[in-house]
């Protein structure tokens, strides 16, 4: 056991998970300055797969049992918590989408499908881009920046709440469920901040800042993570509404956001290979 308080346990851990891993993906990617779209799908599935089987199979279960000790309506409360989660991190999608969508005139042309057909799209790069290629005022760009970073923090944030509602069911700080929760978290946000500033730096921003700004992205995650710890911390109920809440914006990242960029970055049968790979992963990962 680590005999750091748990608070700035989590704390640390979820900062270096978030910052860090959406970070070193930034470093990685602007470096490289080239799309790599085949490793940075596969490694975006795979890790979708993991956490797949991590809130199905650890978290949810956690919260109907939670649930279950406050309520005879354990998994009545736990779907609630699961639906509320995944509505909250949908709308707040649609609320940026509707927001950006007339700036961008690929994006605005009536012929354009409704749902994302790029990853630039989907994490708002294509925003940022344009207005650099158009020349905007810096305060334009500012704009297009934040804009950007709201759309990773939605990401991030649920990550941070999965971490943290881990953490409060975990017995062993060092090796229990947070810990694994936080790793495959941080190993999930190198590829994502590889996508993230490869555009960038295409877009005409430097490497240093792009790999900077990219990081910062991933700060949402520790207050995710206070979140779902402290809601972890007031009683069964609220423990399952935490984890129910984090794996309902954990399940629609995955599968709302996760796997179409995937997909869209690698089109093939590849992509459903490594998340399949995940799941068994994870599910070793769970009982071995």
């Amino acid at each position: 056991m680590t005999t750091l308080d748990p608070f700035w346990y989590v704390t640390i851990v979820t900062l270096i998970a978030g910052a860090g891993g959406t970070g070193l993906g930034g470093v990685v990617g602007a470096l490289l300055k080239s799309e790599s779209n085949k490793v940075i799908s596969l490694l975006l599935s795979l890790a979708g797969g993991i956490m797949t089987a991590m809130v199905c199979f650890e978290l949810l279960v956690e919260s109907v049992e939670a649930a279950q000790q406050a309520s005879s309506w354990g998994v009545v409360i736990t779907i609630l918590a699961v639906v509320a989660g995944m509505l909250v991190v949908y709308w707040l999608n649609v609320f940026i989408d509707r927001r950006t969508r007339d700036q961008v005139p690929h994006v605005a042309d009536p012929a354009h499908p409704k749902t994302h057909d790029d990853i630039d799209e989907l994490i708002h790069a294509d925003h940022w881009v344009e207005h650099k290629r158009n020349h905007a005022s810096r305060s334009h760009l500012v704009v297009a920046g934040i804009v950007m970073a709201c759309a990773i923090a939605l990401h991030n944030i649920p990550e941070g709440m999965t971490i943290g509602a881990s953490f409060a069911i975990s017995d062993d700080l060092l090796l229990g469920t947070g810990m694994v929760m936080a790793v495959l978290i941080g190993l999930h946000n190198i590829p994502e901040g590889m996508a993230v500033s490869v555009p960038l730096v295409s877009g005409g921003m430097g490497r240093l800042r792009a790999t900077l700004y990219t990081a910062a992205c991933g700060l949402p995650t520790v207050l995710g993570a206070w979140l779902g710890l402290w809601l972890g911390d007031i009683g069964p109920l609220g423990l399952a509404l935490s984890l129910g809440f984090a794996g309902g914006a954990m399940l629609y990242v995955v599968f709302g956001e996760i796997v179409p960029q995937s997909m869209l970055m690698y089109r093939s049968k590849a992509p459903a290979f490594a998340i399949i790979g995940g799941l068994l992963i994870g599910m070793f990962i769970i009982y071995f």
